[in-house]
Parts: structure tokens; C-alpha cells; sequence
């Protein structure tokens, strides 16, 4: 059975995206539910800036339907310190509030911005500290990250490495160390050539019977969110021709 491909955007709620993604008359409080219709995930933009409250993971539990995945961004202040010397001390509050999400939490993503480079030893605090229970992708920015020995430290915990895509940078590659796959296309602009090579690139891995979340970066109109549809749709048609 081919895996799932849970495509979507870096964010949902964005009156701005009215009318192209969103109709005209739609209400703040309807966006989420509407974005749920048409994708099947999200990688939440407000959780990097602080911690979702219960009464907020309630109410997104409430407009999405079961099969919905959230991907939280790991909070910024808590994930330095989780990348510190306080991986322990800081984990319990960290990833406590993302129990919430329950089985409709995909994966927790974890940046490690582009100014610290390679530490082994950092790294594997983290990922000693880290709740074997909660999926986890880390997004490690600097070039030096970038070697089979790191890939090898995250493959032995089931860690995902996320591969991101940005302008004025080739492609980046794009390897397997977790349970799934985990891509953001972060380019101001995809064409449908270019769309249409990441679905090529997505289909081994779904044929394998591996997930594979792909999250297309935020615009002022919504035209990132119809990308992401479209690529959806794509992929599920060479699926279904190959028969997987």
C-alpha cells in the first residue's frame, strides 16, 4: 500500500488569501475548517512564537476531521535551550503542550537556525532527551549538519531530517532517516515543471509505503495554497496510474 502524502502550507489563517484560496465571504473563524476540505495538513506558524493553549488545540481538534495531521513548529526559545546545555530540563516543557494533538499530531519540527553549526554532542542530548513516543523532524540549516554520520545519529532514532527548498539554492537532497518524509518548498514561485519534478521525486517513497509531509511556504495571496492542491492532486493521479 502506497504511503500518504500530507501536503499543505506554512500557516492556514490568512483572511488575505480571500478570494483566491479562501470564498470571498469566508469568516477568521471558518478559515481552518475550509483549509481542511481541500488539504490534509498544516505546519502551525504560531507555535514557533509561543506555546498553543489548550483551549486553541480544543478548538483546531474541533473544525478538522480526524484524518487532518498538524505539524507543530517547536517553540523558538525552548528549542535553543532543548539545543543547549538544558535538554533535559527544558523537554517536559517543551513537548507537553503538543500531547494535546493526541494521534492527529503528524510530527513536532524542530529548526536549528543556520548561525550553529555541527555539534555531535548537542545533537545527541537532544535526541536522548526527546520522547520516543512523539515523532520529531529537526531542520538543521547549516551546511556542516550535511554529512552521512549526522544522517546515520537521527536514522537510529527515528528521527525525520527535513530537506528545504529555497530560491538562489539547488535542490536540496532528499534522504529517508525517519518512519516518513518531511520536505518544504520555501521558493518565492513553482512552476508546474517544476511542481511536477517533486511529484517524480515524492513517488518512490510513497510507492515504498512511506508518508511524506510537504508544506509549501506562506504568501500574501494564497497562491501557495493552490500549488499545494495542485500538487496533491498530481501526485495522487501518478499513483493511481502506476497503480500503487
Amino acid at each position: 500500500m502506497a504511503g500518504r502524502l500530507y501536503v499543505g502550507t506554512s500557516g492556514f489563517a490568512y483572511p488575505d488569501w480571500r478570494p483566491t484560496f479562501y470564498p470571498a465571504t469566508a469568516r477568521p473563524s471558518q478559515l481552518l475548517s475550509l483549509y481542511a476540505a481541500r488539504l490534509p495538513a498544516v505546519e502551525l506558524n504560531n507555535t514557533f512564537y509561543q506555546q498553543p493553549k489548550p483551549e486553541r488545540v480544543a478548538a483546531w481538534l474541533e473544525q478538522t476531521p480526524t484524518d487532518f495531521r498538524f505539524v507543530v513548529k517547536a517553540q523558538r526559545g525552548g528549542s535553543l535551550r532543548a539545543f543547549a546545555s538544558a535538554a533535559t530540563e527544558t523537554m517536559e516543557w517543551l513537548t507537553g503542550p503538543y500531547r494535546r494533538f493526541g494521534e492527529r499530531l503528524g510530527t513536532v519540527l524542530l529548526r536549528v537556525p543556520g548561525n550553529v553549526a555541527r555539534d555531535d554532542a548537542r545533537l545527541a542530548a537532544l535526541l536522548e532527551a526527546w520522547p520516543a513516543e512523539m515523532p520529531l523532524t529537526v531542520e538543521l540549516q547549516h551546511a556542516s549538519w550535511r554529512d552521512d554520520e549526522v544522517l546515520a545519529a537521527l536514522s537510529a532514532r527515528g528521527v525525520a531530517l527535513c530537506a528545504t527548498d529555497l530560491d538562489d539554492a539547488p535542490p536540496p537532497d532528499v534522504r529517508l532517516s525517519g518512519r516518513f518524509l518531511y520536505l518544504r518548498l520555501r521558493r518565492a514561485f513553482y512552476s508546474p515543471v517544476e511542481l511536477e519534478a517533486w511529484a517524480a521525486r515524492l513517488l518512490p517513497f510513497l510507492e515504498d509505503g512511506r508518508d511524506a509531509y510537504v508544506f509549501m511556504r506562506h504568501d500574501a495571496g494564497g497562491e501557495s495554497a493552490l500549488r499545494a492542491v495542485w500538487l496533491r492532486g498530481r501526485v495522487a493521479r501518478r499513483l493511481t496510474s502506476r497503480g500503487a
